[in-house]
């Protein structure tokens, strides 16, 4: 009985003694949200103030700060980025791009900027994104500002308004 019980015990101390093995990372599950377009307007919103950009697990996110609450927006897939109001297509790197146009503006009622940045090419650095390639300026022209996403592919995406942002969640795959 004794033997028994100090085998039970050396067995128990070496279990609780060897590392825990490493969970793998969980599988990203499956998104419903599609790659269709996608738009919701309910006011002009006040102005856009930053624009960045976010990596999770399972997607890459953007988001518009805006200095209230947003008013709306539309976000779809298109064969290229055209600029506001010019129609002049922007190159973007990716296999596909995203056009997001929120309704607020980078200036406010003087026309002072609310956002300001260095490069309308580069707004956000995503260099090492699993989705998102990059993002550029598209235009900011009565009371909307759009903007371009190069997206790595014809992925599905998400939009969310939340009290004082805008949220595009594109999933690193199907």
């Amino acid at each position: 009985m004794r033997k028994i019980a100090l085998l039970v015990s050396a067995v128990l101390g070496l279990a609780l003694a060897a590392p825990a093995a490493s969970a793998a990372p969980a599988a990203c599950a499956p998104v419903d949200w599609g790659s269709g377009d996608k738009q919701l307007f309910e006011s002009q919103a006040p102005h856009m103030t930053d624009l960045r950009a976010g990596r999770h697990e399972c997607y890459d996110r953007l988001v518009f700060d805006i200095s209230g609450a947003p008013g709306g927006y539309a976000a779809r897939y298109v064969p290229e980025i055209v600029q506001d109001p010019s129609g002049n297509p922007i190159p973007v790197r990716g296999g596909a791009g995203l056009q997001v146009t929120t309704y607020s503006a980078t200036y406010d009622e003087n026309f002072d900027p609310t956002y300001e940045y260095d490069d309308p090419m580069e707004l956000v650095d995503v260099t090492g994104y699993a989705t998102f390639r990059q993002v550029v300026m598209a235009g900011s022209w009565e009371g909307t500002t759009t903007i371009g996403l190069g997206v790595r592919a014809r992925l599905p995406f998400r939009v969310l308004m939340l009290p004082d942002r805008l949220v595009v969640d594109v999933a690193h795959t199907w």
